[in-house]
C-alpha cells in the first residue's frame, strides 16, 4: 500500500520552463486548484471551464485517457496548445534471447491521443504520465 503512495505522488507535480507548464498526471483537477505552484490563469481556466465538462475528483490521466474530440474540454485544451507524454509498453530482446519489458515515452498532441479510440489505447497499453500546457497557448488564451 506504501509503494503505490509513493508512485502516485511521483506524477503529482507542477514544473515549468520557458515554453511550458508540465502536470503530473496523477493530480485530480481539485488539487490543482490548491496547488500554489500552479499558474493563476490556468486554474482559472480549470474552474470556469474544464470543470463544466468533468468532476473535480477527476485526474488528468483519466480525463484525457477518455477524453473525445467532441467534448468541450478538448477545445479548451486544444486552444492551450496541450501536449501529453505517454508511457507505451515494449518488449526489448537481449542478445541472448531473453525478452525484457520496458516502457518507452513519447508525446502525443491532443489530436493525435483523443482521435485514438478506447479499445486502440487498452490494446497499446498506453499510461498516461505528464500533460504540458504551452506558455504562448495559456498566455493567448482569453478567459
Amino acid at each position: 500500500m506504501e509503494e503505490h503512495g509513493l508512485q502516485d505522488r511521483d506524477f503529482k507535480y507542477v514544473l515549468q520552463d520557458t515554453g511550458a507548464i508540465y502536470l503530473g498526471a496523477r493530480y485530480s483537477y481539485g488539487e490543482l486548484l490548491e496547488d500554489d505552484m500552479m499558474a493563476f490563469k490556468l486554474k482559472t481556466i480549470i474552474s470556469q471551464y474544464i470543470l463544466k465538462d468533468v468532476d473535480a475528483s477527476a485526474t488528468l490521466e483519466s480525463h484525457f485517457y477518455y477524453m473525445t474530440p467532441e467534448s468541450f474540454s478538448y477545445q479548451t485544451f486544444r486552444e492551450l496548445k496541450v501536449k501529453i507524454k505517454v508511457s507505451l509498453p515494449e518488449e526489448k530482446r537481449s542478445l541472448t534471447g531473453k525478452v525484457k519489458h520496458v516502457y518507452k515515452d513519447k508525446i502525443y498532441t491532443l489530436k493525435e491521443l483523443a482521435e485514438l479510440n478506447l479499445a486502440r489505447k487498452k490494446q497499446l497499453g498506453l499510461i498516461i504520465r505528464e500533460i504540458s500546457v504551452s506558455k504562448l497557448g495559456l498566455m493567448s488564451f482569453t478567459v
